[in-house]
């Protein structure tokens, strides 16, 4: 697994939810996940989770007490992927998965579509250094923060301030929109097309950006 920016990734699957884990010392990304997962109890509850440790090393102790700990947050801990032999015999001991039916999720490949009318709810601020991926649309119950990420296959909605990273029509959906009370990011991506916000001046009010004629365009959200 390449170096990745955020210490933890999290994206939606099919059948559960894909736990990508970045460089830092074990138990720091341990305790790192589970204050994520305390801070968002309603999205993670009963999920099932494929954790991908990349170069880690790790043995049956340490894996097995992170897999209890989940277990009494009411998470289940299904499969681990990594690229160290070590982790892998340790899963495989433990009777957890180590490979997916599908490329593994750093392949450069299309979102798939979920069933309509399906989203992501993100009861929560997206801080910096979180990233949220999903196929369908997404709504965010929070503020994006700088240095925060949202990517999804629909529309963006959020019930906040925006101000970090959006990329909306992810899947090359280019009636996809973006929506939020203050619509202020760092970066903001519908389908092929970026822009950065400019500077705004006077009050401000609710947004939605859209694509029109090709470009990106921002007008008040009625």
């Amino acid at each position: 697994m390449s170096a990745t920016s955020a210490p933890i990734q999290i994206k939606g699957l099919r059948d559960g939810l894909l736990v990508t884990l970045g460089d830092g010392s074990w138990a720091e990304l341990q305790d790192l996940l589970l204050r994520r997962i305390d801070e968002q109890p309603t999205f993670f509850q009963g999920a099932r989770l494929v954790l991908d440790v990349g170069a880690h090393a790790l043995r049956v102790a340490e894996l097995s007490s992170l897999r209890d700990l989940l277990s009494e947050r009411g998470l289940g801990l299904w499969a681990v992927l990594s690229e160290s032999p070590l982790t892998e015999q340790t899963a495989q001991n433990l009777g957890l998965a180590t490979r997916l039916s599908k490329p593994h999720p750093e392949e450069p490949r299309p979102l798939e579509l979920p069933p309509e009318n399906m989203a992501l709810w993100v009861k929560q601020t997206v801080r910096s250094g979180m990233r949220i991926e999903f196929p369908g649309p997404v709504v965010v119950f929070g503020d994006v923060n700088p240095g925060g990420e949202v990517i999804a296959g629909g529309s963006v909605i959020v019930w906040g301030r925006l101000r970090g990273v959006v990329h909306a029509g992810a899947a090359g959906d280019e009636q996809a929109v973006v929506c939020a009370l203050e619509l202020a990011p760092t970066q903001l991506r519908i389908a092929g097309e970026i822009a950065v916000s400019p500077k705004k001046k006077g009050e401000v009010g609710p947004e939605v950006a859209r694509l029109k004629d090709g470009r990106l365009v921002a007008e008040p959200w009625q």
